[in-house]
């Protein structure tokens, strides 16, 4: 379902400045997730099943590091980069995204 930021501003609302923009708050979705520390492929088979890979096995360029993994996003059909630390996320519709640790513990707390 697609909302428009008319959907609940009035139509004739002119925005003048940053602070006269929309405010919108996350729902409360509950996500699965790992943090990915290197080393444990049982571990991502068992989460992400087919869908990671050691990143050069997929010709992934960016920093390399040999414990550096890809999971595959089937939305924007793109392999993705997970550095070590990293926290590799399925969100609401089965997709798996890399998500840096900052914004991690900044979004999600544990259920």
């Amino acid at each position: 379902m697609r909302v428009d930021v008319m959907d609940f501003e009035s139509p004739h609302r002119r925005i003048t400045h940053q602070s006269d923009m929309p405010k919108f708050r996350k729902k409360p979705v509950e996500i699965e997730a790992i943090r990915w520390e290197g080393g444990d492929d049982d571990c991502l088979n068992a989460f992400c099943g087919p869908h990671w890979s050691r990143a050069g096995a997929v010709g992934e360029t960016g920093p390399q590091d040999e414990e550096n993994v890809v999971v595959f996003n089937p939305l924007e059909k793109q392999w993705l980069n997970v550095p070590v630390g990293f926290w590799i996320i399925r969100g609401v519709k089965g997709e798996l995204y890399p998500c840096d640790p900052a914004v991690f513990a900044a979004t999600y707390e544990p259920v």
